[in-house]
């Protein structure tokens, strides 16, 4: 694996890394490498519920969609 070293980074961001890999549970490095990972190889977006349910057409009446009372079948005790 390569290494590599980054100078001359201001104290305020080497905290908030700090920071953020204490929070997530790993150190710094592996913080840095995931950072990294995610700048440069970003997953697609992926829709949220509320994306797909808006991208739903507006179509039908309420009554469309109403459940039917169902109370189950009758059984003998």
């Amino acid at each position: 694996m390569a290494e590599l070293i980054v100078h001359d980074i201001d104290d305020d961001l080497v905290r908030e890394l700090e920071s953020r890999a204490a929070r997530n549970g790993v150190s710094a490095e592996e913080q840095h490498r995931q950072i990294l990972r995610e700048a440069l190889h970003p997953i697609a977006h992926r829709k949220t519920l509320k994306e797909h349910l808006q991208q739903m057409p507006d179509v039908g009446e309420d009554e469309d969609f109403e459940r039917i009372r169902d109370y189950g079948r009758p059984i003998d005790l």
